[in-house]
């Protein structure tokens, strides 16, 4: 390496061999600069302080010796002796000198890069790289610190010491005690580089796996208005992209889940040099705007998962990254700003299956709700803290103990002594890429995040349960309530000759599901993704002007918020609920049931008490395909149609089924059909398979001539016994005499499967009776039948029944 420079270097001349001179940010950042620019991703340049040179500046202001002995006069386990002797540390640095050598380097590397882009004095951003920092096993984020839009050279020499002696905050210090690194061995690098006018536009994070689940085929992007400081921190709550990348590559829209944030805040460059940033407010209109559009979303997953690609291979094995972008407002350009290792995921051991569940979560008891980070459950003493410093002066964070749950209306890197503390970590702001995600993953303690309310509704001393292991929203309960985990190893489970599949309800653990040994989804309920992600009754979004109902108008213009229509709305929220169930088994089978709600679970829906009738008993009413082809519901019911088309088509998730249920007559699937192929779904056209519900004693009785107008069947075992016995499941006074196993159950499920196989059609069932009753599996196993899916807890106990008497492998699909 030829350089005239003794303490800087350009970052194109430095790569990952270069970590022990540049740091892990400066190395990466050269490394994609060298071979990745060449690819057309687009990296801002700059140059790098050496560690030579915060080496020489300690040396020069003979501050080592001072150094160890503060450090060594810190007990670790003290809060209050850890801030004392870190504040003392950073003073010392900050107070130093820079050789006139070295100062005099700078400006002349500071002069040139601002000549590169045409400018007197040019503004950067100055970031710690630390040589501990963005490692494979260790990521060190955000333990130093960074400064934006620092203009001038008296400025940069400025935020140069102050990077200089954030490698000794309380964070850092700590954090390297509990990794095991010699403070002396950690040697700092600062990069400075070019700003990207992320103020005039928007910026975020970017992952190339789910950070919850660990899922490795998309790409998670947050993003918000202005420049990343405030994401990071948890202040604004992002718009949310999802990108499936093995549609990247294909002629489809990979983007598969869009949420709109509430980017209420944006930081911005400050007005004078004494104020570097400053925070706005975001007007209403742009915070119902996405703040990339479709374009920039693609392309920045495609420049994630080229930057993936490239580290796996010079790793040599998987490398997931963490990447940091911004859209220059200026130019509209995206840019790539940093990029380090995934330090959670790509350690975890992937031949095990940990599952933690409440054994008896009472819905009542739910006092707060957020987004919920990690799938764990932990109990504790609710511990109130406002700041490190005390709350109205009356409480230090050394009151805080080992095991309680930390409430706080957001945390950042200051705050970590306090969180490995912590049994669970509960904030009022954040989303999932905030600092207290991070650290709460990396730790590996549960957290709910972007609670609102936390710090109002918690209280001092409470006792309390924190649940990430429902899905995506976490709930804090009251009490401590009792809670088991299992642990499964997959490498024990055993090789069965009948594929099973798995019922998902909910596309926020679809990806979490999916490493369960499965054949694909048997089941997939509409109702779940209509009930929680649209809210909706599908009539009342369609004609809610023509009702009068000013409280029922307002809370679907608040719903619908980034959609040009509610039409838009539904279609689009329900293809992402379907899309993500699908990618995540993708490219096993689907089976996606259109939606099967009753009249009186309809009308619980936001505007449904306009539209539903009054039954007597609406479990065999109007319900299933009765309504799909009624002039009531068709309209609605053209909207799944919709829906499922652009998932197939647009998104190319051609691996979804659909299925039909409650259709009584072949008469009705007709009629069915001919709704379908109004709104463009045609059975058989690009590969669409239908399956019909069997479930009512009609389906069996006549499966000979429904055959001839299906792929498959799927047997709905509850709806089939309550028939078939002429029972309302739902009554306790019948109770005792509601079984699948009963032999006029059995006798019809052994009907089916004959016919079936006669005509070559797929037959199936989906329930927790194989799960439940051993001798039911064996049954349906004896009887031929194609495959089994259960719920996701029931896999592994449904794997051992039918493992005892199997040889051969679970197939691929169905």
């Amino acid at each position: 390496m030829q350089t005239s420079y003794q303490f800087t270097i350009g970052l194109n001349e430095v790569g990952m061999e270069h970590l022990d001179l540049v740091g892990g940010k400066n190395a990466s950042l050269g490394e994609m600069i060298r071979n990745l620019t060449p690819r057309g991703i687009a990296v801002p340049d700059g140059f790098a302080i050496t560690v030579t040179a915060y080496r020489a500046y300690l040396q020069h202001n003979n501050l080592e010796a001072k150094i160890h002995e503060i450090i060594s006069s810190i007990d670790m386990s003290n809060l209050i002796s850890l801030r004392k002797g870190g504040t003392q540390l950073r003073q010392l640095i900050r107070n130093g000198r820079f050789p006139q050598a070295m100062e005099d380097e700078i400006k002349t590397r500071y002069a040139a890069l601002s000549r590169q882009y045409d400018q007197d004095a040019t503004d950067v951003a100055v970031r710690s790289s630390a040589t501990a920092e963005d490692l494979p096993d260790t990521s060190f984020a955000g333990q130093q610190e960074t400064y934006l839009n620092v203009r001038g050279p008296e400025g940069l020499l400025e935020s140069i010491r102050n990077c200089f002696a954030s490698l000794f905050t309380d964070r850092a210090i700590s954090y390297r005690v509990d990794f095991n690194f010699n403070h002396f061995d950690v040697g700092l690098s600062v990069c400075i580089q070019k700003m990207v006018r992320a103020d005039l536009a928007s910026s975020g994070v970017a992952f190339s796996l789910d950070t919850e689940s660990g899922f490795r085929d998309v790409v998670v992007i947050n993003g918000s208005y202005g420049l990343g400081e405030l994401l990071v921190q948890g202040a604004v709550s992002p718009d949310e992209y999802i990108v499936f990348k093995p549609a990247l590559e294909k002629d489809f829209e990979p983007i598969i889940e869009k949420k709109l944030g509430r980017k209420d805040q944006k930081m911005v460059y400050g007005d004078d040099p004494g104020q570097l940033t400053k925070v706005l407010n975001v007007q209403r209109e742009a915070r119902d705007r996405f703040c990339l559009n479709d374009r920039q979303v693609l392309r920045l997953a495609e420049w994630v998962s080229i930057i993936e690609k490239y580290y796996s291979e010079k790793r040599g094995s998987w490398c997931p990254m963490d990447i940091e972008w911004a859209v220059d407002g200026l130019s509209n350009r995206l840019f790539i700003v940093q990029a380090r290792p995934e330090t959670i995921h790509s350690q975890r051991e992937r031949d095990k299956f940990v599952e933690y569940t409440i054994t008896k979560p009472a819905p009542q008891d739910r006092i707060v709700r957020g987004i919920a980070v990690g799938d764990k459950i932990a109990s504790g003493k609710v511990v109130i803290m406002y700041s490190l410093d005390g709350r109205d002066g009356s409480r230090d964070g050394i009151e805080f103990q080992a095991g309680d749950i930390l409430v706080t209306d957001m945390t950042d890197p200051d705050w970590e002594p306090i969180m490995k503390k912590a049994a669970a970590i509960v904030t009022n702001r954040g989303s999932r890429t905030c600092h207290a995600a991070i650290v709460a993953r990396e730790l590996g303690v549960p957290a709910i995040v972007g609670c609102l309310d936390a710090t109002s509704i918690l209280r001092d001393g409470m006792a309390v349960t924190v649940s990430c292991c429902e899905g995506d929203v976490g709930f804090v309960y009251q009490g401590e309530l009792p809670f088991e985990k299992a642990e499964t190893s997959l490498k024990d489970l055993p090789n069965v000759s009948t594929p099973i599949m798995l019922n998902v309800a909910s596309p926020e653990l679809a990806f979490k599901f999916s490493g369960i040994p499965n054949a694909g989804v048997g089941l997939a309920r509409e109702e779940f993704i209509i009930n929680n992600y649209i809210q909706v009754h599908p009539l009342a979004l369609l004609q809610h002007r023509e009702l009068n109902d000013a409280g029922l108008t307002e809370r679907i213009k608040e719903l619908t918020r980034g959609y040009e229509s509610e039409e838009a709305f539904f279609v689009h929220k329900l293809s992402y609920g379907i899309a993500k169930i699908a990618s995540a088994f993708y490219p096993n089978r689907v089976i996606v049931r259109f939606s099967d709600f009753k009249s009186n679970e309809y009308e619980n829906l936001l505007g449904g008490k306009y539209f539903e009738p009054k039954e007597e008993n609406p479990m065999i009413g109007w319900r299933g395909a009765s309504r799909y082809y009624s002039e009531e519901y068709q309209r609605a019911f053209g909207l799944e149609c919709k829906a499922i088309k652009r998932v197939r088509e647009q998104m190319g998730l051609t691996n979804v089924v659909v299925m039909i249920p409650f259709c009584r007559t072949v008469s009705e699937l007709l009629k069915v059909y001919s709704v379908m192929e109004s709104y463009g779904l045609k059975r058989g056209e690009d590969g669409l398979e239908v399956y019909l519900m069997a479930e009512i004693p009609s389906n069996i009785l006549m499966a000979d001539e429904f055959s001839q107008h299906i792929d498959g069947f799927s047997i709905g075992s509850n709806d089939l016994t309550q028939l078939t016995l002429g029972l309302d499941r739902d009554s306790a006074l019948v109770a005792e005499l509601y079984d699948e196993r009963n032999d006029a159950v059995k006798r019809m499920i052994s009907m089916l499967i004959k016919t079936a196989k006669k005509h070559g059609v797929k037959v199936g069932i989906c329930g927790q009776g194989p799960s439940d009753f051993p001798d039911f599996a064996e049954f349906l196993v004896k009887e031929g039948i194609d495959s089994i899916s259960v719920t996701p807890d029931s896999v592994l106990k449904t794997l051992r029944v039918l493992g005892k008497n199997s040889k051969k492998a679970v197939p691929e699909a169905v």
